[in-house]
């Protein structure tokens, strides 16, 4: 949005309104008047429920991301005593079905934060970014994420969390072995076959197996020249690109035993991941995640960029999970209110910290960057303003989605057909695409 931009016409009611608001309450911080700097109009016409649909980023009850809602919707409160904050917190096997049935039930919660954002906002549900956002927030994020969380350069879904990819490899047994860490496709294929030589259980793990298959399948799509999308948006998941990028990785890595004693379709990431940290594994693509579970167990670790074809691979992959704010309630003032707490840069920065995420807003992004704490996660930054994003913003891409995790495994086993089950999952995606 350009800084020329009429603000009644380029943004919503509500937003304009809480722009005034904001400048109201500069004016009372420059001690020009007391009386102005109260806690928001938004609550004089008496108390407003916001209800919360949020995923659980935590593996157990000591990390839960309850323990984080609670103590963000508390300190909210306690500024803003009109509002009540009620927050539901629900595991990412669920979160998505449960405000679902929420919607289909005619009773959306104000806001949610889940996997994706698009169904809703193609149905007319969502407030648009602009309508609850204030300028200064909504300028904030990290302009790769405001993007994907654009339908028609509208933007609805807005990113809570991200995460980018990196090769891992196992400093040890490459040491072992005399390896340096690849930087293309047949430097990988070569460490991997010098670490099967030292016995080394996966020299390189491939999760195709239906827990994030969709994952691995598009980092290694991307290192190949291309991804799931054509330049205008449409799916190609069989471009001449992504057969060769297949075909290699069954020719290269799979047919010569060198992603280990589970089959590519069978191995799941959290599978591969557990291996990693038992010392099992001498290379595979991880988040950031992966850091604090490897660490723990000892195992001593380097990464690098996913290597490409004929060198670093020119893009890597990554991920956001999204914020969305439901119309049903009319609630529109009091949710950007809420947001703009929620997206500050303290508030941010905690949350990425204590799930090992990057931040969504470049305020934070540059804090984290700046703090010596955060030096591990520098690098995953470094790869956010390339990256590429699922195609979030398509309707169909949940059901594309699905249908990698099921069937993609297929196209690297022993009589597997990369062309054959890629020009199926595209017929497939057309279709879905089509229907959409």
């Amino acid at each position: 949005m350009s800084e020329s931009t009429d603000m009644t016409t380029g943004l919503g009611t509500a937003a304009v309104q809480r722009r005034v608001t904001g400048l109201i309450a500069a004016v009372s911080a420059l001690g020009v008047t007391a009386a102005l700097g109260g806690c928001g109009g938004s609550t004089e016409s008496g108390n407003v429920t916001l209800r919360l649909v949020a995923a659980d980023y935590g593996d157990s009850s000591a990390n839960s991301s309850k323990k984080y809602w609670d103590k963000l919707s508390k300190a909210y409160e306690a500024k803003h005593p009109g509002v009540d904050v009620k927050v539901s917190v629900y595991s990412w096997n669920d979160v998505d079905a449960k405000v679902k049935a929420m919607v289909d039930d005619g009773n959306p919660p104000d806001l949610a934060q889940i996997g994706a954002y698009a169904d809703y906002a193609a149905a007319g549900q969502l407030y648009r970014a602009d309508d609850v956002l204030s300028i200064d927030t909504q300028s904030d994020f990290v302009s790769r994420l405001t993007v994907a969380g654009e339908i028609n350069r509208t933007q609805y879904g807005m990113p809570f969390a991200s995460s980018t990819r990196l090769l891992f490899y196992n400093k040890k047994l490459f040491s072992d072995a005399g390896l340096t860490p690849p930087q293309s496709w047949s430097e990988l294929a070569s460490d991997a076959e010098a670490l099967k030589a030292q016995g080394v259980k996966y020299p390189y793990a491939l999760p195709l197996g239906p827990e994030e298959a969709q994952a691995e399948t598009m980092m290694w799509l991307l290192s190949g020249g291309d991804g799931y999308t054509d330049t205008v948006g449409s799916y190609s998941l069989d471009s001449k690109e992504n057969i060769e990028t297949f075909t290699w990785l069954k020719e290269k890595l799979v047919d010569k035993g060198l992603t280990g004693p589970v089959a590519p379709a069978k191995l799941n990431r959290a599978q591969a991941f557990a291996a990693f940290t038992r010392g099992e594994v001498g290379m595979l693509n991880g988040h950031p995640t992966l850091m604090k579970a490897a660490a723990a167990k000892g195992v001593k670790f380097g990464m690098v960029p996913m290597p490409g074809v004929d060198g670093r691979s020119k893009a890597t992959m990554g991920v956001a999970d999204w914020m969305m704010a439901f119309k049903k309630s009319g609630h529109a003032e009091e949710i950007g209110d809420f947001l703009d707490y929620v997206y500050s840069e303290k508030n941010v920065l905690e949350f990425s910290r204590e799930y090992d995420l990057l931040p969504v807003t470049t305020s934070a992004s540059e804090a984290m960057a700046a703090d010596k704490d955060d030096a591990d996660l520098v690098e995953f930054l470094g790869e956010l303003p390339n990256a590429e994003l699922y195609p979030v913003s398509q309707t169909s891409w949940a059901t594309v989605s699905a249908d990698i995790k099921q069937q993609i495994g297929k196209a690297v086993s022993p009589k597997g057909n990369p062309a054959a089950t890629l020009g199926q999952l595209q017929r497939a995606a057309a279709a879905a695409e089509g229907a959409g």
